[in-house]
């Protein structure tokens, strides 16, 4: 399976009519659209794995919970954003309260007869959502990567300790010359103000 190179929306609706009309209305906006006709006709490894599935529910709530349980168990489809289009109105909170394995964020449901532009909205800020949440997926792996593969290292122990080493050398070596020094110049100064001149003998 491959992920097509612009968003791909996978419509599924029974009545031929209806499907051409949301595929082109779509497809206008720049998306790819793959049609069928139900979720059985749909292959488990498609060649292009669609990035959100507009599904028509009808009011039964038997039939939507098996429609909902056979999307979550498509291969290709189960962790894709929905877009249910139903007749029930009450059925949008049937559909939050018993998904398990979306979250209610990246599953909507909109009621027949519905507007386009609705639609389209809808299926914008889905597909947005789900974005964003791939790209806080990968920095949460990525940042739980890093902490798996830093460890800790004695080489900046290490260095500290040669720095130590080094400052404490040169201090050392400047104690034991400025103490050289001090003893030169005690001892020119004692060796200078010793020297006693001897008297000059008087002429008889």
């Amino acid at each position: 399976m491959q992920q097509a190179t612009r968003h791909s929306v996978l419509v599924i609706e029974a009545n031929p009519s209806l499907r051409r009309m949301i595929a082109l209305g779509l497809q206008y906006r720049g998306l790819r659209v793959i049609e069928a006709d139900s979720l059985a006709s749909f292959p488990e490894s498609p060649a292009i794995v669609p990035d959100l599935m507009v599904i028509d529910i009808d009011g039964e709530a038997g039939n939507s919970q098996t429609l909902l349980a056979q999307a979550a168990a498509h291969p290709a489809l189960a962790a894709l954003p929905v877009v249910a289009l139903a007749w029930d109105d009450h059925f949008a909170v049937e559909m939050s309260a018993g998904d398990t394995s979306h979250s209610v964020s990246s599953r909507a449901c909109l009621t027949k007869p519905f507007d386009a532009r609705a639609l389209h909205t809808t299926i914008d800020q889905l597909l947005l959502d789900s974005k964003e949440t791939r790209v806080a997926q990968r920095q949460a792996n990525y940042l739980a990567t890093r902490r798996t593969v830093t460890t800790p290292s004695i080489w900046p122990l290490v260095t500290a300790a040669g720095l130590l080493l080094a400052v404490t050398g040169l201090m050392l070596q400047i104690a034991v010359a400025a103490v050289g020094l001090l003893i030169v110049m005690t001892a020119l100064l004692c060796w200078t103000l010793g020297a006693k001149r001897e008297p000059e003998p008087f002429a008889v």
